[in-house]
């Protein structure tokens, strides 16, 4: 399995951090504010360059008005094609593996 931090799934959850961001219309120093971080840490974790836990996660999204809930519907929805071809892929490894070549 190839690492997560650089796949498309973590490119489309920033995207969608961010995207909550400015839909708020807060640039990253608002939101740092909120978080009680520096501005730096809010333009990592937007970057790819340092992660949330859940814990944080949770925190980040409270301080966006948001919950855990709402942003993972978002998120899903956004992925939707990724995870259908997911599924494409293991289901075809499997029979591959199963029943050999055809």
């Amino acid at each position: 399995m190839h690492k997560s931090l650089y796949s498309r799934p973590n490119d489309v959850f920033l995207a969608l951090l961010r995207d909550v961001r400015l839909e708020r219309r807060l640039r990253q120093s608002d939101l740092a504010v909120r978080l009680g971080r520096s501005q730096a840490i809010v333009s990592r974790v937007e970057s790819g360059a340092r992660r949330l836990d859940i814990t944080e996660l949770v925190a980040w999204l409270a301080a966006l008005d948001t919950d855990i809930v709402t942003f993972a519907k978002q998120l899903h929805a956004r992925l939707e094609g990724d995870i259908a071809g997911v599924k494409r892929r293991a289901a075809k490894r499997l029979r591959t593996a199963t029943f050999g070549r055809s």
